[in-house]
């Protein structure tokens, strides 16, 4: 999943998506979901999610886009939303943000910002008083497991229903980076616009 020529803009730019980010946020997701279903991997709708799943996230303000130059080149929602077919009491659900939704462009695949979006997601955790980053993917996606388990996720369980494809749990600690060489990123989800290495 590593590339050795990085193709980025001089500045990648991290902040909330808008109304106007939602065609391109659709076009990314169902890229990523045909990319999948064509590795065998039921994940994701083969077309990808109707709008009508993902305005809600743009409403609430927790889905964030990754710009690189014009290009929308990575995608992620995160929220304090645990499944609870997949997270129990036991768990302190509230204790941990959740990453939803979590797609790079096919474009930039290679070049980190699965890792950055991920590394900035464990910093917003941290910040907010959240001992954990979670998040669920395919049972049958071993690849992607292989990936959370390379950027020190721990797996937690696997819970395995049968009208949902998702079920391998994964967290983190809040603030735990997966190691990746940093990649410059400009965050305006901060509240001072500052340039930050993620």
């Amino acid at each position: 999943m590593r590339s050795d020529t990085l193709n980025l803009s001089a500045e990648l730019v991290l902040r909330r998506a808008g109304g106007s980010d939602l065609p391109d946020v659709l076009t990314l997701l169902a890229e990523a979901a045909r990319w999948l279903n064509g590795l065998g991997v039921r994940q994701w709708p083969v077309g990808g999610f109707p709008a009508a799943r993902i305005e809600p996230l743009i409403d609430e303000g927790v889905l964030y886009v990754l710009i690189d130059g014009e290009e929308t080149a990575a995608v992620m929602a995160l929220d304090e939303h645990a499944d609870p077919e997949f997270w129990a009491p036991a768990d302190r659900p509230e204790s941990a943000f959740y990453v939803h939704k979590l797609a790079v462009n096919r474009a930039h695949s290679g070049q980190g910002l699965g890792e950055t979006m991920l590394d900035w997601a464990g910093l917003r955790a941290l910040a907010a008083g959240r001992r954990h980053v979670r998040l669920d993917c395919s049972k049958e996606n071993a690849r992607l497991q292989g990936y959370y388990l390379g950027q020190r996720f721990r797996h937690v369980r696997t819970v395995d229903l049968p009208h949902r494809a998702s079920g391998a749990l994964f967290e983190r600690p809040a603030g735990l980076r997966g190691g990746r060489p940093e990649v410059k990123v400009r965050d305006l989800t901060a509240p001072i616009k500052v340039l930050q290495s993620l």
